[in-house]
């Protein structure tokens, strides 16, 4: 499902125009990034977890020349799904 479907969806489900949508899931987008760049989680009960990991610096190889090369270390994020969200997709 594209961002625009979703919009979509949550207009016609919520009874907004497709503009209000748009900006509420903006809203709650910006709101997850703020959630793990300031606290470095966001729990949403039943949905899932969202969390900020430390990714170790690391070695790797250059798929192109075969040469070794170095990777930083850096902040990724993670999603850990939920009982109500495993439960609907079976």
């Amino acid at each position: 499902m594209s961002k625009g479907a979703l919009v979509d969806f949550i207009a016609a489900k919520a009874g907004f125009t497709k503009v209000d949508a748009g900006r509420a899931l903006d809203a709650v987008l910006d709101g997850i990034a703020s959630g793990l760049k300031e606290d470095g989680r966001v729990a949403l009960v039943g949905f899932g977890t969202f969390s900020a990991k430390k990714r170790a610096a690391r070695s790797g190889i250059n798929p192109l020349t075969k040469q070794p090369i170095k990777i930083a270390a850096k902040v990724v994020a993670s999603f850990k799904a939920g009982s109500k969200l495993k439960d609907s997709l079976n």
